[in-house]
C-alpha cells in the first residue's frame, strides 16, 4: 500500500508549492526530535473549508503556547489553504496545516531554529464506515491520562500531546474496540483520542469541562447547534462511574464530525434521537444549508 509520502499533488511549503513526493523534512530537524510541531485538522465541504479562519488562528496560538511564532498571519494561512485546494483540484478535502522547528540546532534549546509551515490537502471521506456510524463506535478506557495544565501545554494542538493518544488507540484496537476513552489526570472523563465527548441523560447534554484538553471547534459548533434546538448543555466534571447512567453518547471532531458511541468498555448505548438530530444539523451546517432548514 502506498504511504502518504507517495501521492500525486502539491503541498504548500513555506510559501511555495512543492510536488507532493518532494516535500521533505531534514532528518535532523528540531521539531522531529523534540516534538516542536503543531498542526490543525480542517475539512472542506463543497469548496468551503469549514471555520477556516478559526483553525488558522488556532494554529498560530498553538505555536505560541509552545514558544514558536508562525511566520504567517491567519489571513495568509487562509489564502494559502484556498490556493492549495485549488492547486490540487479538490473541493471536498481534509486539510492539514503544520508548523515546526527546523534543523539549525540540535539539543533541547531551539531558540535559533527557523519555523517552517506547510499545508497538505487530500480526499478523505467519513472517518468511519457507514455501518459503524449506524451502530456507533466502541471505546475502551485507556490506562493513559490527559496531563495536568501545569505539566504540559494542554490547550495547544501540539504533536507531542498525541503520543499517548496513539498508544491508547493501539491498545483499544488490539482489544477489538474502535478507539480509546481518555480520562484526565484527576480521573474524570475527558475525551476520545482525537475527539470531544457528549453524553445525554433526561433530555440534557453533559460534556466534560475542557480545562486540560482541547476545546474543539467542532465541539463549540455542536454546543451552539444544541442550544439553538433548545437543548440544555451542561459542562462539568464527569466521573467514570456515571457512564452507566447515560442514554446516548457521541463524539465530535473535524475528522469524526458527529459520531455515535455504541459501547464504552462493557456498557452499551443506543444511537439516540439527540445524536441523530445534531448529526443531521451539523451535516446541514457544514454543507452550506441554511440554519433554519437545518433546525426546522
Amino acid at each position: 500500500m502506498a504511504g502518504f509520502d507517495d501521492r500525486d499533488g502539491f503541498i504548500w511549503v513555506d510559501g511555495k508549492f512543492v510536488d507532493w513526493r518532494d516535500a521533505k523534512v531534514p532528518m535532523i530537524s528540531h521539531g522531529f526530535h523534540y516534538a516542536g510541531l503543531v498542526f490543525e485538522g480542517i475539512r472542506a465541504y463543497n469548496g468551503e473549508a469549514f471555520k477556516l479562519h478559526e483553525h488558522s488562528e488556532r494554529l498560530i496560538n498553538s505555536a505560541r503556547l509552545i514558544d514558536m511564532k508562525v511566520p504567517y498571519s491567519a489571513e495568509e494561512l487562509d489564502k494559502a489553504t484556498i490556493e492549495t485546494m485549488a492547486k490540487n483540484n479538490l473541493t471536498d478535502a481534509y486539510i492539514r496545516p503544520i508548523a515546526w522547528r527546523g534543523a539549525e540546532q540540535m539539543g533541547i534549546t531551539g531558540q535559533d531554529t527557523t519555523i517552517h509551515t506547510a499545508i497538505a490537502v487530500w480526499e478523505w471521506p467519513s472517518y468511519f464506515s457507514p455501518e459503524l456510524l449506524e451502530k456507533g463506535i466502541s471505546l475502551k478506557t485507556s490506562k493513559w491520562k490527559r496531563p495536568a495544565p501545569d505539566t504540559a501545554p494542554v490547550h495547544s494542538k501540539a504533536a507531542g500531546l498525541y503520543m499517548i493518544c496513539t498508544m491508547s488507540k493501539h491498545e483499544a484496537e488490539n482489544a477489538g474496540y474502535t478507539d480509546a476513552l481518555m480520562l484526565d489526570y484527576r480521573g474524570y472523563v475527558a475525551e476520545a483520542t482525537g475527539a470531544n465527548l457528549f453524553l445525554m441523560k433526561d433530555g440534557k447534554i453533559h460534556t466534560p469541562t475542557p480545562d486540560c484538553f482541547l476545546n474543539g471547534l467542532t465541539r463549540q459548533t455542536v454546543i451552539e447547534l444544541a442550544k439553538k434546538r433548545g437543548i440544555e448543555v451542561i459542562e462539568r466534571h464527569i466521573q467514570p462511574a456515571e457512564l452507566k447512567d447515560f442514554d446516548e453518547i457521541f463524539i465530535t471532531g473535524t475528522a469524526a464530525e458527529v459520531t455515535a458511541i455504541g459501547k464504552i468498555d462493557d456498557i452499551e448505548y443506543k444511537v439516540g434521537d439527540i445524536t441523530k438530530l445534531l448529526r443531521d444539523d451539523y451535516n446541514n451546517l457544514v454543507n452550506g444549508r441554511e440554519l433554519q432548514q437545518a433546525i426546522a
